[in-house]
Order: structure tokens, then C-alpha cells, then sequence
């Protein structure tokens, strides 16, 4: 200062006007050099320290170069500068130190909070995460950075010490537990979630009460983004998981097969004892030669060791179409390619309504693939509703209008016959 002071006073400034002028120069020449050490430090050093992070073979420092913690550390380097020039100023040094303080304590928040982003991101990249993730952890940690980060602001700006802040803090609890309500259920629905396994990263859940129906693509402090089948995006509070019942579908997921439940609704008036003619004709169907010449000489056998007279249907036993049909689903389904046989298979009758005789099948294919889950059961119900009449059986189904009209017909056909004279 002096010599700036010595030097425009040679240069014939007035004394007055020198000292202003050599503090303005003096300002000028600091933010100059402040801004030049920060560009050399973020163009210069930080491109061939990135050049360097990106060739290694370690991978965990290219998420710390990714959210730009670096980057946020060469704004170090000009409060260095500034702090260093501010005994230029005996009268202001106080003051300067206390700016610098200040800006350098939201450096270190900023840092943190990258360098936290960067440890979630590179914890991702293990198996774990999905089952224990720690972003919400993180977010708590957050939280409380901040907090303590603004208290050791404040106190710098009032000159302050940080503990009485503190101490005032203990009379604000009830306001900081109502502003961070959400955020402390989430803290404890997340230690839950994550201790007892209820949901991951990848799960499939379903929760209607929120029109939730997909795969769980996030789960942070205060929510559970959901990611629906059409591609939309549900928002599930992290504490609703524990208040509320939801579905996870992983335990299909990991057991390899998807459940098939579907019911075929037969005709009750075509459900009836079999001739011989269809007993004949049953019995070349491949799958059922075996049981049929099996279920036949057993029912001879029963029969005739009792005297029962079977010139009256209702005597003794006999085969039903409907019985043979189940024998024949039950077959097809054990000699399907895409049934899993490890898990229960069976066909069973419900009781029967006004829409007929639900004839249910239940059984496991041996994907859980959405698609081909589907494609798989299509085929199979397919194949069921053609082969039926094949058995005697006619498929249940509420009169249509083609039904309607073709009732209708021969009235209307007889009524063109009347006005025609015939």
C-alpha cells in the first residue's frame, strides 16, 4: 500500500486523492489476481488432474469428478488470495477475516454435499445398495450439515459463539420437529424398511390406494418413486410403506415362475354322463388313452364286484364329459414345455353361479417375464376354449346380439313367407 501510496504521489496525485486511489488499484490487483489463480486453478490444474482421474483404472474417482467436487474446491484458492492481501488493510483485516470465514465455511457445505452425492453414487454400483441403500441416510446427514453449517454463518456475521446459537436451538425444538416431520417418518420408515427387507431397488410392488403398479426405481428420505408399467412415475411417501399394505412381487420374481389362476366357464346344460361312442373317441386323444382304458376297466371292475344294474345311468359310477375334460387339462398342462413342474399344478371346480361351472386352472410357467407370461396363458386358454366342444362341452357366455338375432330369424323368416301369400 505504501508503495502504490509512493508511487502515484511521484506521479503528482494529490496526498487526498493517492490514498483512495492506491486502495482502489490495491482491490482492482486482488480480484485480478484472484480471478487468474481461480482460472489456472479450474482450466489448467483441474484439466490435467481430470485427464489423469479418467485414464486410471480406479473407477470411484470419476464420481467425485462427475459432481464436480473438485470444481467446487478451487473457490479455496481465491479466498486464500484475498485473505492473505487483507493485512493491506490494518482497518479492515476484522472485517475481510470475517467475509472469508463466512465464504469459506459455504465452500465446505458445498464440497460435503457433493462429495456425499458422489459416495451414494459410487455405493450404487455395488449389489448391496439395492438391498441397503443409504441415500436416505444421507439426506439426514445432509440436513444436519446444513443446520450446523447456517449456525457457524450466523455466528460468524454476529461474532458470535456457535454454542449460544445452540443453546437457542433447544427452546426452537417443537418448530424444528414440526418443519422436519416428514423428513424424521421417513428417517424412521426407512431403518425399517431397510432392517426387515420389505422393498429394494428393482422390486416390483403394486400399492393401488396410490395408483402404484411397477418397478421401485428410488427409494430417498422422504419417498419411494415407483416406476408404473406405462411408464409413468408414482410418488409414495417412505412412511406409507409401514402405515399402509402393499404388494412386492419378488418372491415370484425369485422363485422362476409366474401363477397361473384363470377359471373356463362351462355350460351347465352340457355337462352329462359319456356314450360309449365318446368313450371310444376319447380314447384316441393322445393324452387320454392310458387314463381312459384305466378309468374304464376300474369302473367295470367296481361295477361288477357290486351287481350294479347300469341300464339306469344314475347307477353306479361312469365317466362324466366334464370329468375326462379335467383329465385331459390336467395332461396338457403336466406335458406343457412352459408349465413349471416343480410348483403346484391342478384343475379344480369353484362353485358353480349364474355363469356356470368355473372350471379353474392353476399352475406356474416357468418365467416371470411379463410378456411371455402372458403369451404363454393366452395359448394355453386358447387351445382349452377350441378343444371343448370336442368333450361335449359348450364355453359359457351371456347372450350377444348375434344370438339375439339368430333366434330371431326364423320368426322374422316365417313372417316374410305370411306377407309374401305362401
Amino acid at each position: 500500500m505504501n508503495s502504490i501510496e509512493k508511487l502515484l504521489a511521484d506521479l503528482g496525485v494529490a496526498s487526498g486523492t493517492s490514498v483512495y486511489l492506491a486502495n482502489a488499484i490495491l482491490i482492482v490487483g486482488i480480484a485480478a489476481v484472484s480471478l487468474l489463480a481461480y482460472y489456472v486453478t479450474k482450466k489448467i490444474v483441474l484439466r490435467i488432474a481430470g485427464h489423469y482421474i479418467r485414464r486410471n483404472r480406479f473407477k470411484w474417482d470419476d464420481y467425485i469428478l462427475k459432481r464436480k467436487v473438485f470444481q467446487r474446491l478451487c473457490h479455496i484458492v481465491p479466498a486464500v488470495i484475498i485473505y492473505s492481501f487483507s493485512y493491506s488493510f490494518p482497518g479492515y483485516h476484522g472485517l475481510i477475516a470475517q467475509g472469508v470465514a463466512v465464504y469459506l465455511t459455504i465452500v465446505a457445505i458445498v464440497v460435503l454435499d457433493a462429495l456425499l452425492n458422489a459416495l451414494n453414487d459410487i455405493y450404487t454400483t455395488y449389489e448391496v445398495s439395492k438391498v441397503r441403500p443409504i441415500k436416505g441416510y444421507i439426506q439426514v446427514f445432509k440436513i444436519f450439515m446444513f443446520i450446523i453449517g447456517g449456525i457457524l454463518v450466523v455466528s460468524s456475521l454476529i461474532g458470535q459463539s456457535p454454542l449460544i446459537l445452540l443453546s437457542g436451538i433447544g427452546a426452537l425444538s417443537a418448530v424444528m420437529l414440526l418443519i422436519f416431520k416428514d423428513s424424521l417418518l421417513g428417517l424412521v420408515a426407512g431403518v425399517q424398511l431397510t432392517s426387515n427387507d420389505m422393498v429394494r431397488v428393482g422390486d416390483w410392488i403394486e400399492m393401488p390406494k396410490y395408483g402404484a403398479d411397477g418397478d421401485v426405481i428410488d427409494i430417498s428420505l422422504n419417498t419411494v418413486k415407483v416406476q408404473n408399467w406405462d411408464k409413468t412415475i408414482t410418488t409414495i411417501p417412505s412412511y406409507a410403506l409401514i402405515s399402509d399394505s402393499f404388494k412386492n412381487w419378488r418372491g415370484m420374481q425369485h422363485a422362476g415362475g409366474r401363477r397361473i389362476k384363470r377359471s373356463l366357464c362351462i355350460d351347465m346344460n352340457s355337462v352329462g354322463f359319456c356314450t360309449p361312442d365318446m368313450i371310444e373317441r376319447f380314447e384316441r386323444i393322445q393324452y387320454l388313452g392310458e387314463y381312459i382304458r384305466e378309468k374304464k376297466a376300474d369302473i367295470e371292475l367296481y361295477n361288477r364286484e357290486r351287481e350294479i344294474d347300469r341300464t339306469m345311468p344314475v347307477n353306479g359310477r361312469a365317466m362324466t364329459n366334464i370329468g375326462v375334460f379335467r383329465a385331459y387339462i390336467d395332461r396338457y398342462l403336466e406335458r406343457h414345455p412352459r408349465i413349471h413342474q416343480g410348483m403346484t399344478r391342478l384343475v379344480r371346480q369353484l362353485d358353480p353361479g349364474a355363469n356356470g361351472l368355473p372350471l379353474e386352472i392353476y399352475a406356474f410357467t416357468d418365467t416371470t417375464a411379463w410378456s411371455e407370461y402372458e403369451g404363454i396363458q393366452s395359448d394355453i386358454f386358447d387351445h382349452l376354449l377350441a378343444v371343448a366342444p370336442e368333450f361335449g362341452l359348450v364355453v359359457f357366455q351371456n347372450p350377444s346380439g348375434h344370438d339375439m338375432r339368430s333366434m330371431l330369424k326364423p320368426e322374422a323368416d316365417r313372417e316374410k313367407i305370411a306377407l309374401r301369400g305362401y
